[in-house]
């Protein structure tokens, strides 16, 4: 294969590649005012499921052009930047970056390739050598043994994975890695990338499947000026880059101008380097330290939009791709749709989660060094992307070592050698099996939130045979008993996703706030269980695009009829992703409900989104995205369309022969959507939300025997649930099963104790048993989640005569 030059002619092509799982969308929320299950089963109505996903979003720009001076210019190659700045590029010839992909050869390749084998659930692969190529014998896409070569290596420390080539420009990142460590350090073996599971070809993580793909899920973060050219018609790849690696314009943009000015005469080059961002945030900025805290302070205040953070963001950010037009120093929210907190990557302080990979834009963000305006180059060098200063070194830089390295700040002057700044305040956690990441909120340690919520502590990371109350007291001995810092949000969160009383009135004040970082306010509307206007019409005209986005996101369950007034001004938002954003919420409008006079607007910002999906339409998140837009848009035949395409790419995709089943209902085809459900489930046969559908299908079939069967394991299969065990209590009940649902639903309500559903049904199968005690424990509950309730108050009343 051809290395890249200098003309985007000759850029390099590749089939495709793979890693990484995809982030989910905010929480679903239902409205308050959703009518009870008993009259939904009677019309047979399934929800529309809203596909999650932040790369549900991504998109292609089409109607926002680059500026002429921008569009011209053209990506060059690392060679002409080095013939200028050598020294930078000595410092990123040692970089991860600059490893990051590159083709199989005796110099790239670390891993033990001399006939070794490695057994994984019920397969011995082996690895070796033969006529120059690395060579690979492991289980193919039908689970048999063959033989596949090895083309490209991914990556360097602390392990290397290794990609292969499918003859469709698929590439596809092998999970059985390298650990690259010294053997001291457990290193230098072969080891699998999810070590807990049984991974076989049937499994969506498997080597060779959809969340294991290159082109999708890597190839923008590993190389430079990525296209992913996804064929649709032919489900093939040609996937393209001109340069393999992370090279200068990776982050620089395309240099085609820059050179052009440098190659002129000196006299006559002029003031405009011609550069697509200059990252000049730190020129002329220094940090002084106020007298009698020493506290840091910035000489003056970040600019609005932080270029190096954006910048760096595009990479180190979970996000997922809405367009290929990146340009650097923008915010990332303009081509991204970035990640905000959720129960699947972070814990409810904001920590992230081991085995989840939420990289350190969003951790970074929460911090009080981003607040004050630390950048990432205030600590990494950005071309060796190594610590500008060894160890606490870099911290001290701004941090007085006089006050934070004493013993009275450490508290640990037993120990030797005595804990780092980032073993305390920059916790690490694990990815990937060996990769142990450091989270970069910069975050006081809480023992006392672990004991109150369960989150975890770096203090409890060292002192692992003591308890959280015990690390709790010693830093109260220490420091006292108030405990701040400055993530301020646990509890919020928490309630939030436990379901507790007080989740609105804490994250609606966490959102109205302030003194909390943008993301997480951003992330606190869209967990609002109910949308607050007020706090949304605020957050729709926030500076910041990710509250915005927050935002849009609190407005689902919104009835259409109100939509319009409040988010169609965000059709004409400055960022796409929030137009984006803005038109996938606004398809709930009818056409015909849609003012004549914004009408062109949505019509633009409805083509960006389409135009985002196009963009992904290898993932069938992506066209199931675009099936449920033209679903709400009265398109029932395109709706069906791209609903089969995501079947096609992956039969057992759950959310598409979901909605595809609830199309075919709506059409009286209720036997075609109860094929789709079965052909789904034989693909993934322990799929709840699947069972769940095809209960509700065979209810409006009055197969009621079945019906119940199906809802039973749907109950049963993901306990998180507390809406499939109500469906199938009410399936019970009008069986004549009264008993039994009750005793599901409190088995439910253990776990769900605030769920108001669960505990309606309880309260209405007590009374009707004639239990007027258990009736009352449920109203009294439901009287504590929402009081004033005047219909409670009088039932409770009832019930106490």
């Amino acid at each position: 294969m051809a290395k890249g030059s200098r003309k985007n002619r000759n850029r390099e092509r590749v089939g495709t590649k793979a890693r990484t799982s995809e982030p989910a969308h905010p929480a679903q929320r239902s409205s308050p005012n959703r009518p009870k299950i008993w009259v939904l089963l009677a019309l047979g109505g399934v929800l529309i499921v809203v596909v999650a996903g932040l790369l549900l979003w991504p998109r292609v720009s089409t109607l926002s052009p680059k500026p002429p001076q921008l569009a011209e210019l053209t990506f060059v190659g690392g060679k002409a930047c080095s013939d200028c700045h050598a020294a930078e590029t000595k410092l990123w010839q040692t970089s991860q970056h600059r490893h990051a992909m590159d083709h199989a050869t005796d110099q790239s390749v670390l891993g033990d390739f001399n006939d070794a084998a490695f057994e994984y659930a019920g397969t011995r692969s082996r690895l070796f050598r033969k006529d120059g190529k690395f060579l690979v014998d492991t289980d193919g896409p039908d689970g048999k043994l063959a033989t596949f070569e090895v083309k490209y290596t991914f990556g360097l420390d602390p392990l290397q994975q290794y990609l292969i080539e499918f003859p469709d420009g698929r590439v596809q990142a092998l999970s059985i890695a390298w650990d690259t460590r010294p053997k001291d350090q457990g290193g230098q073996r072969w080891f699998y990338l999810y070590p807990d599971g049984a991974i076989t070809n049937n499994d969506p993580l498997h080597w060779t499947k959809l969340n294991q793909n290159w082109n999708f899920m890597c190839a923008e973060c590993h190389s430079t000026d990525v296209h992913k050219n996804y064929d649709a018609a032919k489900d093939q790849f040609a996937t393209s880059f001109s340069e393999i690696s992370v090279g200068c314009e990776a982050c620089h943009g395309a240099g085609s101008g820059h050179v052009a000015w440098a190659r002129q005469k000196a006299s006559s080059r002029g003031s405009d380097h011609r550069l697509l961002v200059t990252f000049d945030e730190r020129t002329g900025i220094t940090w002084s330290t106020e007298t009698g805290t020493l506290t840091p302070t910035r000489s003056a205040p970040p600019s609005a939009v932080r270029k190096e953070v954006e910048t760096c963001g595009r990479c180190h950010a979970r996000r997922g791709q809405l367009s290929e037009d990146w340009t650097p120093g923008r915010p990332l929210s303009e081509t991204h749709r970035v990640s905000l907190l959720d129960r699947q990557s972070f814990h409810a302080d904001g920590q992230m989660r081991d085995d989840e990979e939420t990289y350190n834009y969003a951790p970074f963000r929460q911090s009080k060094m981003f607040a004050k305006g630390v950048t990432c180059s205030d600590c990494h060098d950005p071309h060796s992307a190594t610590l500008k200063v060894p160890g606490d070194g870099v911290c001290a830089q701004c941090h007085a070592p006089t006050k934070y390295e004493s013993a009275a700040h450490r508290h640990h002057a037993d120990s030797s050698p005595p804990p780092s700044c980032a073993s305390c305040h920059m916790p690490e956690r694990r990815y990937m099996v060996v990769d142990r990441r450091h989270d970069h909120a910069f975050r006081i340690p809480r023992p006392d939130l672990s004991v109150q919520i369960g989150t975890p502590n770096a203090c409890n990371d060292c002192h692992r045979d003591k308890t959280a109350t015990w690390a709790a007291q010693q830093v109260e001995t220490w420091f006292g008993a108030e405990r701040h810092g400055y993530q301020t949000y646990a509890r919020a969160f928490r309630s939030a996703w436990s379901e507790a009383a007080d989740a609105q009135a804490l994250l609606a004040g966490i959102a109205g706030s302030g003194d909390v970082p943008e993301i997480v306010r951003a992330s606190a509307l869209a967990e609002l269980p109910a949308p607050d206007l007020n706090l949304i019409r605020r957050g729709l005209s926030d500076p910041d695009p990710l509250l915005r986005l927050g935002a849009l996101d609190g407005l689902e369950g919104v009835p259409a009829d109100q939509l319009w007034t409040l988010a169609s001004g965000k059709l004409s938002d400055p960022v796409r992703g929030v137009r984006i954003r803005a038109a996938e919420l606004l398809s709930a409008v009818p056409p015909a409900q849609q003012p004549a006079a914004d009408r062109d607007k949505f019509v633009q910002a409805a083509a960006e989104f389409v135009a985002a999906q196009t963009l992904n339409a290898d993932r069938p998140d992506a066209r199931t995205a675009l099936g449920n837009f033209f679903a709400r848009q009265a398109n029932g035949a395109g709706a069906e369309d791209e609903y089969r395409a995501a079947l096609r790419l992956d039969p057992s995709f759950s959310p598409a022969a979901i909605n595809i089943s609830d199309l075919y209902r709506q059409l009286g085809r209720d036997s075609d959507g109860e094929r789709v459900l079965r052909e789904a489930l034989s693909a993934s046969p322990q799929n709840a939300s699947l069972h769940h559908a095809l209960g509700l299908t065979l209810v409006r079939q009055k197969r009621n025997e079945a019906a119940l069967d199906e809802l039973r394991q749907a109950a049963t299969l993901d306990l998180s649930q507390p809406r499939y065990v109500y469906v199938y209590a009410v399936g019970l009940n009008s069986a004549g099963r009264r008993d039994e649902a009750l005793a599901v639903l409190r088995n439910s309500l253990q776990l769900h104790p605030n769920d108001r559903e669960l505990l309606y049904a309880a309260l209405a199968l007590s009374r009707e048993k004639g239990d007027s005690a258990a009736a009352l424990v449920y109203a009294g509950q439901l009287s504590r989640l929402m009081p004033g309730n005047r219909g409670i108050e009088d039932l409770i009343k009832q019930l106490k005569q």
